[in-house]
């Protein structure tokens, strides 16, 4: 005997429309990763230079070999991030090793901000960060366009304050 419904057709659960973060993010934190190392390799090649021998100034190309593992990194969980709005809830992915998801029931939300640092705005982007009651499901999607992270945040927030009205 079959079960299911009429003429054969399952009901099956509508898969998640995912969203990823924009280029921008990645371009950020790339040249953050060439500032902060090349600074780095300029002063350990300066300070080894000086004061040791410049022979011992090649150790200046361990942060160069550093921005080269990192660029390929950083493109790795840039990639890996992603967030998808369904009807009762918000869904956040990321990791690249450890994959982590994370679900926040629109009724459980309790404050959604938009925020954004020097550097964020200068690139014109913007993260938008979730509050819920407990503390472990907090969640954060980092990067996006500032008109996307409002839209978000509206939007959050009107349904979370729809879903809540039964509670």
């Amino acid at each position: 005997m079959e079960t299911g419904s009429p003429g054969g057709a399952e009901t099956a659960a509508v898969a998640p429309v995912w969203s990823g973060l924009p280029p921008g993010l990645l371009r950020m934190r790339r040249l953050l990763l060439v500032v902060w190392l090349g600074l780095a390799a300029v002063g350990v090649g300066l300070l080894l230079g000086l004061l040791v021998g410049p022979a011992w100034a090649a150790f200046a190309l361990l942060p160069v070999a550093g921005v080269a593992w990192g660029w390929v990194l950083l493109a790795r969980n840039w990639r890996s991030w992603r967030y998808a709005e369904r009807a009762d809830d918000l869904l956040i992915s990321r990791g690249v090793l450890w994959r982590e998801e994370t679900v926040v029931p629109y009724g459980r939300m309790q404050l959604v901000e938009v925020t954004s640092g020097p550097v964020e705005r200068y690139f014109g982007l913007a993260g938008v960060q979730l509050h819920t009651a407990a503390a472990a499901t907090d969640a954060t999607i980092p990067g996006l366009e500032p008109a996307e992270a409002e839209r978000l945040r509206d939007r959050l927030t009107a349904l979370g304050e729809a879903r809540s009205a039964g509670l």
